[in-house]
Order: C-alpha cells, then structure tokens, then sequence
C-alpha cells in the first residue's frame, strides 16, 4: 500500500523500493516536547497530552466532543460520537500511544435520527451488497438505533466482518453481535495452541516472544508482556483461530519497554522464501473477503507476488494487506484481476455505489457524483477532508463489481498541504475497514523545532525504537540515520518523521 502524498510538498526519498506495510498506527503531530517526555515511563499527563493531541488532529472522530482522562496508564474516553465508527476509531487511536496500558471507551453515539425501520433496512441491504457478507445467513433487529445481529457462520472473522458492515450504516446508535460460529470441524487443544502461536509469529506487528498461549477445551489464555494496548488488541484478535471459543488476555500485560528489550529474534532472523510464502498462504486463509479466491503465492527475496483472480476490489486490496501484514515481506506486488461472473451493467453498478455511499454515516451528506464505465468508477464532487476523500473510496471498493476506483473528489477544508496514507484497523484481521489521517504542518517551523516535533513522535510511537533512531533537519528535511529490526520499523519511522512537519524524509536507516 503505498502512501500518497498531496500537493507535493510531503515527499519520502527511500533508499530501497519498499512498500509501507499497512500500519495502523497514529502517533500525534503535536506531541510533548521531546525533552519533556524522554523517560522510561510516560507519565499520565504526558499520556494524556499525546491521545488528547492525536484525536485533535485526525479527522474521522469529533474531538471537540470529547474528553481524555489517564490513571495508571488507562485511559477513559467520554464525551459524544456522531456514529459508532468514530468512536471506536478513538479506541484505536489511544491505544497506539506508548505508554496506553488500556482503554475505557465511554464515549455515547449520537448518530443521525432515523426510524428502526430505516436502519434495519439499510443495514439488511449493506449485509447483501458486502462481496463477503452477502453469503452469510443473518437476521437484523433494531430497536431503537441498537442493531442486533443474529444467525450462524463460519468464523469469528466472518461475525467480524458482518459487525463492520452493519456499523458501517448511519443511524447504528450500538451494535449487538448475537451471531453463533459453528466450526465446520473439531480440533484438539494442542492444534489450536499450534495455530495460535504460528499466527502470532508472522504477524509483523506482533513483537514480543514473551506471550505464552495455553488452550483448555477451545479456550486460549495469552500471558506474558507485550510493548502497547495496540499489540495486546492485535494478539488478542491473532487467537482467534479456527476452534477457539473464547480468548482470556488478562494475563497479557503492557510494558512500554517491552518493544525495545524484549525482541522476538526468531522474526529478526532471515526468512527463507518458502517461510514466507507458507505464511502468507496462511495469513490468507484468515481472511473471509480472500479465502474462497485462493490466490498464487510467489516469493522472492522477500517479494510477494500475487496473482490469480477475485471478484471484488476490496478483496484484492485486502489480499495485498495481509501479504505486507506478514514478517519477513517488504515488497508486494499485486497482480490480482478483478472478475465478476456475472457483473451489473454500468448503469446499476452506478447506483449500487450511490446506494452504499448513502447509507454510509461519515460521507451520506456530501453530493457525491458517480459514474461508471466497464467497472470502473469515477467519483467526483467535495467532501472536507482526506479522510472523508479515501472513506468513500473504500466504501466503493466494497461493492460487487467495482474493478478500480478513479477517485477525483476535492477537498475542501482547511486550505494548507495535507498528506494520507491508507493503514488498517487492528480489531481483527486486516480486511478491515481502510482509514486516513491528515493533517496541516507550519510553513513557519524552525529546523530545530521539527528535529524536537520528529524526536518526539518517534518517541511516542510503540512500532519504534526511538533510541536507535538518529534526526537531523536542514532547510525543512529530515533525514533518519541508525539500525532497525524490520521494515514495518523502517516504514513506521519515515511516517513519524512526517508527522513531525518534514517536507521531505531521507530514510538511511539500515534494516537488521
């Protein structure tokens, strides 16, 4: 997934061909001084200052609405959201904050007034418009904006992913999820705990080796210490393998310094190609928007190639992901077509993307312009931001029959240079939902404040080891100089290093 810059002035010069490996981190643009928070354990104002910061400068939550409060590393969350995508999106937010053991998420979601019956609608409809849902067996009731979920499948990825279609629906106040997974077969505790520990080691934003797996009648129990509440919410969905009932994570806790002490080496170690290949295989077979397409693999030092066909866009981005979602992988290529059997005409396919980008609660009231040529979509009007720009871009990936997207949506507000870059939620596997950031940086800051403001979001960052890490800025350009252990790290520099105001980012870092 490669980041995408605008108005040019938002630049990253690699010394290597590397493709950014769907990071679903956010670290604040105006985080605390270096100097002030450069301790081996954030305090809680400090903590509260950088989530305070980072839900001020993304876009997709309301942050004026909403209050951060920290004790002991937990965070609480309060205040109001327009839907119930912002408000988790907050979660995810603090919990890629260093230092963020845990997050209490009471925000309230005041969504857009509609009927039950309006919602249950649109909901039913989202469910069998999904390329991935629409297969499944479900049953919707709402009552008073709470929609309830009923029916049976296959896996907790697909009750999952049938949750983040249903959210995905203005007017959804809470979202009960009653659906039963009934495992087409039955197997020992000992393959489960085999799984789960397979799952967790290529998982390259998975880093500690001190998280134990133990599984008694389908139940896993994680232990041990891991480096962020965002690795603890990672492994957590990393457990949910076929057979598993429940996951405890109680015994998992999160040390801030677990990242940097505690390296899982047998991932630094080099992957054959034929590790890597086995393990995207297997990445694939988690994820329900790709699993039924079982697509050629092919590795070469460490480049993935994908090849063979799918039937929807989203499907074919969502394969790309979980291959970059892999340790060992730093390049990507993906060839997958995008071929429907039986594919709507332009015409319906037109409407089915009006429809969804109706339905949807961040981008239903700007006037969206679609049309459609041989599966091609063409969006055009305003919306005002960059999150909204690629929100709806995801949105019309998700519909049956889109082969690509040709985004020419404008942004409207604020008028400064932004930047985007697509990365994942990490709820569950990586087929989630495609999110942004943006923000504007200060034409007028010194090479010494953004060394600090570069500095400093290092620092905040749990993906990075701060110490290994060397800044230099001259003239508004930033270039990183030390040794990393893999290049998610690599990748997760460069974008700190742009958080912090660069105009451009020299990345020297060597890759270990």
């Amino acid at each position: 997934m490669k980041r995408q810059m605008k108005n040019h002035q938002l630049q990253t010069i690699r010394r290597s061909t590397t493709a950014v490996c769907g990071a679903f981190l956010i670290s604040s643009l105006a985080a605390p001084p270096l100097q002030a928070a450069q301790k081996e354990t954030p305090t809680g104002a400090e903590i509260n200052a950088t989530v305070d910061s980072d839900l001020l400068y993304d876009s997709s939550v309301a942050s004026n609405n909403l209050d951060v409060s920290t004790t002991d590393g937990i965070v609480t969350l309060s205040g109001s959201a327009p839907n119930i995508l912002a408000k988790e999106r907050a979660t995810t937010i603090a919990e890629a904050v260093k230092g963020v053991r845990a997050v209490v998420n009471n925000i309230s979601v005041e969504p857009v007034l509609r009927t039950d019956d309006e919602v249950r609608r649109d909901v039913e409809a989202a469910l069998l418009a999904d390329p991935a849902a629409d297969s499944y067996e479900l049953n919707t009731a709402v009552n008073d904006g709470v929609v309830t979920l009923t029916g049976t499948v296959e896996s907790w990825q697909e009750k999952q992913l049938s949750a983040a279609v249903a959210k995905g629906v203005k007017g959804v106040k809470e979202l009960q999820n009653d659906i039963t997974v009934s495992y087409k077969i039955e197997r020992a505790d000992s393959e489960i705990a085999a799984e789960v520990k397979a799952v967790l080691e290529r998982d390259v934003w998975v880093y500690d080796l001190s998280t134990n797996v133990a599984v008694s009648d389908g139940k896993v129990t994680l232990t041990g210490i891991v480096g962020s509440a965002a690795e603890k919410t990672r492994a957590i969905s990393d457990a949910w393998t076929m057979g598993v009932t429940s996951v405890d994570a109680e015994g998992l806790k999160v040390e801030p310094w677990a990242k940097d002490t505690m390296k899982k080496k047998s991932k630094i170690a080099a992957k054959t190609d034929e590790e890597i290949k086995k393990a995207v295989e297997d990445g694939l077979m988690f994820d329900p928007r790709v699993l039924s397409f079982n697509p050629t693999v092919a590795v070469s030092n460490g480049v993935v190639t994908l090849t063979g066909a799918v039937d929807n866009l989203k499907a074919k981005r969502a394969a790309e992901q979980d291959a970059k979602n892999t340790f060992g992988v730093w390049r990507v290529k993906n060839y997958l077509r995008v071929r429907m059997e039986n594919p709507p005409s332009d015409d319906k396919l037109a409407q089915n993307v009006e429809d969804a980008l109706t339905r949807d609660p961040y981008v239903d009231r700007f006037q969206i312009g679609v049309s459609a040529l041989d599966g091609v979509i063409y969006l055009s009007g305003t919306v005002d931001s960059f999150y909204e720009k690629s929100h709806a871009e995801d949105v019309t990936s998700r519909v049956n029959g889109v082969t690509n997207v040709n985004n020419g949506l404008t942004v409207s507000f604020p008028s400064y240079s932004y930047y985007y870059w697509p990365y994942t939620s990490y709820y569950y596997e990586p087929y989630d939902y495609t999110w942004t950031i943006d923000y504007a940086t200060s034409p007028n800051t010194s090479d010494a404040e953004m060394k600090d403001e570069i500095e400093s979001e290092l620092f905040w960052s749990p993906f990075v080891d701060s110490d290994a890490v060397k800044v230099k800025v001259e003239n508004g350009t930033a270039t990183l100089t030390g040794t990393v252990d893999s290049w998610s790290e690599y990748d997760s520099a460069s974008e700190n290093a742009q958080e912090g105001g660069a105009d451009i980012v020299i990345n020297k870092l060597k890759v270990q």
